[in-house]
């Protein structure tokens, strides 16, 4: 594989950053990977570290060297990291579970595999073009789906920051889950938080991420952002990655990954659990592998009970 990949981060007006992004690659397999603490819930930004670090680890225990089912790492993954949250907030005992979105993207054999769950957002793109895009888990999406909202009510909606789908709530996520799609070199994926999508429109993003590198775009998106929110600006995170970097250029950012050793892996997700003791670290494959099991049966129960239309 090659590609350059960059990140980024702004606290914005706020007082605490709940926005975290990561990614990890091996020598065959890339994971890319935001999640945003849910601020209307306590501890939002244990959460998404939670979920981070959860979906992180199972990507270096399974990656070997690349995900044998991405479409399945993806959901299990994802119901992990919605156990975890839950079993923190039981071991500490708190008054209500933290909540976070989340947007995962799985590469390798030059395909690429999405997930989310909420608000955070993945865009694919292709010579200015937006090829896909995640499909918020809001209520505003909702009603434009249904034909009860126009699509230009987006950014006024007294609806637009109400979330239906997220880890950490009471109800078991619905992760919503890509096509296989096939990259092309100079494609970049773009994954963010609502601080950044919310206040900058789509071909703005896409126009910026054509005509500069990842690494000049994604400052300047964010500092954009944060210019037009002023000081009630959100957390502002962005994660991009451009597939298949010309050899030529002298591109720091640029990755080479097919002389890396069987078995390696590089990540940046590596952060503890905030206020996370030791027992609380110990990552305890048996419990996690049980209770995804338990999810699968739930959903797998629900759905034969539903009534075919």
């Amino acid at each position: 594989m090659r590609f350059s990949v960059y990140q980024e981060s702004h606290i914005g007006g706020r007082k605490v950053n709940q926005d975290r992004m990561g990614y990890s690659f091996t020598r065959d397999a890339l994971l890319l990977l935001l999640t945003d603490g849910m601020g209307g819930h306590l501890h939002g930004e244990i959460a998404a570290n939670i979920a981070m670090q959860t979906i992180g680890s199972l990507f270096q225990k399974n990656a070997q060297p690349y995900i044998k089912k991405p479409e399945r790492f993806l959901e299990d993954s994802f119901y992990a990291a919605h156990m975890e949250i839950h079993r923190y907030k039981d071991v500490h005992k708190l008054s209500e579970t933290p909540r976070t979105t989340v947007v995962a993207c799985l590469i390798q054999h030059n395909s690429a595999f999405w997930a989310h769950c909420g608000d955070s957002r993945l865009y694919w793109m292709r010579d200015g073009q937006i090829l896909a895009r995640t499909r918020d888990h809001s209520r505003i999406e909702s009603l434009i789906a249904q034909g009860k909202a126009d699509p230009s009510e987006r950014a006024t909606h007294p609806d637009r920051n109400k979330l239906f789908n997220c880890l950490g709530a009471n109800n078991m996520p619905i992760v919503e889950l890509s096509r296989r799609v096939s990259l092309q070199a100079g494609d970049v994926m773009l994954l963010c938080s609502d601080g950044l999508w919310s206040v900058l429109p789509d071909h703005t993003m896409a126009q910026r991420l054509q005509t500069s590198t990842i690494v000049r775009a994604i400052p300047e998106l964010i500092t954009s952002a944060l210019g037009i929110a002023g000081k009630t600006s959100d957390n502002v995170t962005a994660l991009a990655m451009a597939w298949g970097s010309d050899p030529n250029l002298d591109d720091p950012s640029s990755i080479v990954t097919h002389t890396l050793p069987i078995g390696s892996l590089t990540t940046t997700i590596q952060a503890p659990r905030l206020g996370a003791t030791d027992a609380d670290e110990a990552f305890n494959d048996a419990d996690i592998e049980k209770a995804i099991a338990e999810i699968r049966g739930a959903i797998e129960k629900t759905s034969s009970l539903t009534p075919k239309e």
